[in-house]
């Protein structure tokens, strides 16, 4: 049982703890232990203090044998390992942002997601790693290590939350949260085989925020995924653009008639990368097993446009341009070549070329509203391609070609319409490929019943990576 406590989901932890069948100690102990084992592979890991964890753990299973262990907002993940992307300060510890190119300076605070978690008593593990300021799609980083696919560790996890992706995957404990603001959630988690939520923007309070960018759980199951949410989607002051306060019983994911439901089924993203076939027939093969228990597919044509998608990636380039030049040149020089070229490809452009390309940005929101109001949910591929190799910045590897793979994705970023990626099939490489839900906005707990509805109906999955092979 020892060895296989690093793969328990964190409901069946609760269960346990409740018995008094397991500690948190013990799990951590475990836990601990796994990544030992895996690390020197995967690469996943920042930061990760292991008496610091213990400590947590103890005082949890202090908490459980009083019989007072904390409960928030209705759920318990007292006890329960769980990792951070790094980008989500915890204090007393630096937020690289994946680039040796930030001064090192301990973070003053918890940011609010990790707060919550602290607050909930959860165990810190580690932070997760990322790649260089989270622009890349990939575990590229010019400060941590390479970070690679626990399912072939050949191949990519996808970003930007890269190293989250992987520990999920490779059973780092079962509660995992990364950031999305075109796809940095789902991405990973579609290669990684996770249940991956990018919520609508505003219901997990995050600081600093910016338009579309939200933070969400990356976990093995749906049920697991709404557990933290329970515990994420609660009042922060910092996140000025958050929501308001809603009463959402995130733990009742059964209460879904797929009956008389009407689903759009979206093949083509309408720009960047044509989509795989064997990633095309994973993704109708699901539509066909919600249609078969009484929902109503219809096909969805593309909204988005090369235009479109172009815009957004310049728009992003100007301000990543912007925040290079602000840096003094010894730390510019720093930065990976490959980021650099990206973001220095958005400096000298007009105000009005400036103005133009944020516009974009608001038109993939008004496009993508109007076409998905008639469906109760929209599913699709998450991403276009298969797995790509670990050592590419990008599924095209092109930095002309950056964002091909975010069609599918980044509408909804914009749109602050909540997604979530659920594992759909795998590719010849043995990585998985994830189907997209998605929903009307603020509908968060009906994309997760979706997400759950589908984990019943698909086939059996195949077992979780267990051990990690040397990359060829």
């Amino acid at each position: 049982m020892t060895d296989a406590l690093h793969t328990l989901t964190a409901t069946e932890l609760i269960s346990a703890y409740r018995a008094g069948s397991l500690s948190p100690v013990d799990v951590t102990q475990a836990v601990l232990a796994h990544i030992d084992r895996c690390e020197p592979v995967l690469c996943a890991t920042y930061a990760l203090d292991a008496d610091a964890a213990l400590a947590m753990a103890r005082a949890s299973e202090a908490r459980w044998r009083a019989g007072q262990p904390i409960t928030a907002n209705g759920a318990c993940i007292d006890g329960v390992p769980v990792t951070i992307k790094e980008n989500i300060a915890t204090r007393g510890v630096p937020v690289p942002l994946g680039t040796a190119a930030t001064d090192l300076v301990p973070a003053a605070q918890d940011a609010p997601p990790a707060a919550r978690l602290r607050e909930a008593g959860a165990v810190f593990i580690a932070k997760t790693t990322m790649p260089e300021f989270g622009m890349l799609s990939s575990g590229l980083s010019s400060f941590h290590a390479l970070a690679r696919n626990p399912w072939n560790p050949a191949m990519n996890p996808g970003g930007s939350s890269a190293g989250a992706g992987a520990a999920g995957a490779a059973g780092y404990g079962p509660l995992h949260i990364g950031t999305d603001i075109g796809g940095s959630v789902r991405l990973p988690a579609a290669w990684c085989g996770l249940v991956g939520l990018k919520p609508s923007l505003g219901r997990v309070p995050i600081d600093p925020p910016y338009m579309g960018r939200c933070a969400g759980p990356m976990t093995r199951t749906a049920a697991d995924a709404a557990l933290m949410m329970a515990v994420l989607a609660q009042p922060d002051a910092r996140d000025h653009m958050s929501l308001p306060p809603a009463t959402i019983d995130w733990l009742d994911l059964d209460r879904l008639d797929l009956r008389g439901l009407r689903l759009g089924l979206l093949l083509d993203a309408g720009c960047g990368m044509p989509a795989d076939p064997s990633v095309i027939a994973a993704t109708q093969a699901a539509a066909r097993r919600f249609e078969a228990a009484g929902a109503t597919v219809e096909p969805l044509r593309p909204w988005m446009t090369p235009e479109l998608l172009a815009g957004m990636d310049r728009f992003w380039r100007i301000r990543s341009g912007c925040d290079l030049q602000a840096m003094p040149p010894e730390r510019r020089d720093r930065v990976l070549p490959i980021v650099r070229t990206w973001a220095e490809g958005g400096l000298g452009f007009s105000g009005e070329q400036a103005f133009a390309a944020y516009s974009q940005a608001l038109a993939i929101r008004a496009t993508t509203v109007a076409a998905t109001q008639a469906f109760d949910y929209v599913l699709s591929p998450v991403s276009p391609n298969t797995a790509f190799p670990a050592e590419w910045a990008y599924p095209t590897n092109d930095v002309q070609r950056a964002m091909d793979h975010i069609g599918f994705t980044v509408p909804f970023s914009m749109s602050e319409q909540p997604a979530v990626s659920v594992g759909c099939g795998y590719d010849p490489h043995g990585v998985p490929i994830g189907l997209q839900i998605a929903g009307r906005r603020f509908d968060d707990l009906g994309v997760l019943r979706m997400a759950h509805a589908f984990e019943r109906l698909r086939p059996a999955q195949r077992p979780w990576p267990m051990a990690v092979p040397v990359p060829a």
